[in-house]
């Protein structure tokens, strides 16, 4: 039979000492997690590990991933929640052509880089099952500012612009050693076929809250305590039907296609 493991992120700010002195104030991230956690359980998964805040380092997230590929099989299914800000740091390995910039999750201690997932993926056996939720600004573009605030004074789950370069004007040489250490993201071999389901699109913004994310409280919604039916396209579809236009959750997939994952009800091991 199939198992599967589950991984749930939720950072309600960050260490102020290592992002120049912004500590990334959010409110319901770490009630993200604590809600996914609950939902992978009613499921059936085998084991879930939660990280809030001061525990969702960068190596404590990779050294999570990377335990759950050592053990799933082909078959099995791993479900990764990421709740916080997006970032981005210059892009050393050029691997992003369109705006130079390397997309981050925003972790306690320092951003966790694209190519660095994208080689946690390549670490999964083929034919493992992967389903990552990032209520998150996943992406974006240097060329807007991105506020701390929209309007209506919502906080938005992005790293504000002059952060982004004040931190990496700051820890460079840093960022540019992992880059160094690990292939770009499109040059990553992937065995396995992951889904991602973000907040927003590239060009939009992901929406804080008193209780969820505006992303993730929708989801729970149509996902109604596991009486939704229907395919992850099915799933991310309602879910859009449901949210204000000016941030429509994306569907991503890398790695091998497989579109009786994609046919699959969602989280079902």
């Amino acid at each position: 039979m199939a198992q599967g493991i589950s991984v749930h992120v939720g950072l309600n700010k960050v260490d102020p000492k290592q992002y120049e002195g912004w500590d990334g104030q959010l409110t319901a991230c770490e009630a993200d997690a604590k809600d996914m956690v609950a939902l992978a359980k009613k499921q059936g998964f085998k084991s879930s590990t939660v990280l809030l805040t001061k525990d969702a380092t960068a190596k404590g997230l990779s050294d999570a991933i990377l335990g759950a590929a050592k053990t799933l099989k082909s078959g099995d299914l791993f479900f990764l929640s990421y709740s916080g800000h997006g970032g981005q740091v210059n892009d050393t390995n050029h691997d992003e052509d369109d705006d130079r910039m390397d997309e981050t999750w925003v972790c306690y201690d320092r951003q966790l880089i694209d190519d660095e997932l994208y080689d946690l993926w390549g670490k999964f056996k083929p034919g493992v099952r992967i389903v990552v939720l990032s209520d998150s600004c996943h992406s974006g573009t240097v060329l807007r500012e991105i506020p701390a605030f929209i309007s209506g004074g919502a906080r938005i789950r992005a790293m504000p612009t002059a952060v982004i370069k004040q931190v990496q004007k700051a820890h460079a040489k840093m960022y540019r050693k992992i880059q160094d250490e690990h292939p770009a993201a499109e040059s990553a071999k992937v065995g396995a076929s992951v889904l991602l389901i973000s907040g927003c699109m590239d060009n939009q913004t992901s929406q804080d809250g008193a209780r969820n994310g505006l992303f993730t409280g929708t989801l729970k919604k149509v996902w109604n305590g596991g009486k939704f039916e229907g395919s992850y396209r099915k799933f991310r579809d309602v879910i859009v039907s449901t949210m204000p236009s000016d941030q429509t959750p994306n569907y991503y997939f890398v790695g091998p296609a497989n579109p009786k994952f994609e046919a699959q009800r969602p989280f079902a091991v």
